[in-house]
């Protein structure tokens, strides 16, 4: 089973032909690099641009599924709530996912499950890791 639970991008069912498809891909790659500033993340994390271009490939991709439900760490969960979430996506959730990621010292078996993980849930938790950063700094401080 593919990690995104059967995505299927490229099939065509006469609805989406190869114009139509290349077009949507166009279009979603700009709102992407749009939403999180893809040039603003290369600037302050020059030494990991393969890891962003990555990152803008997951979110491409995982916007093209055309599966009813979209597995995230063993969970399926309906694609448009994913796809939802993934188009909210901004700047400061990818400096928080590349930086996690840079920090992980924990082997990872899977980059691209880990990636869709945390670009996932994200929203979620940059708030709380933040805050723990913040009240660690400040309990050192003492």
């Amino acid at each position: 089973a593919s990690p995104q639970a059967g995505c299927d991008t490229a099939r065509n069912d006469g609805i989406r032909n190869d114009e139509n498809l290349s077009s949507l891909i166009s279009e979603y790659r700009a709102l992407i690099c749009e939403n999180i500033e893809f040039y603003n993340l290369l600037l302050t994390f020059p030494e990991r641009a393969e890891l962003i271009e990555g990152i803008v490939e997951l979110i491409l991709e995982t916007l093209l599924c055309r599966s009813k439900e979209i597995l995230i760490s063993s969970t399926l969960f309906p694609a448009e709530i994913v796809r939802s979430k993934f188009l909210k996506l901004d700047y400061s959730h990818v400096v928080y996912v590349v930086t996690c990621f840079t920090e992980n010292t924990t082997k990872v078996k899977n980059i691209r499950k880990y990636l869709l993980a945390s670009l996932y849930n994200a929203p979620t938790t940059i708030e709380g890791y933040y805050t723990a950063e913040v009240n660690h700094d400040l309990a050192r401080a003492h």
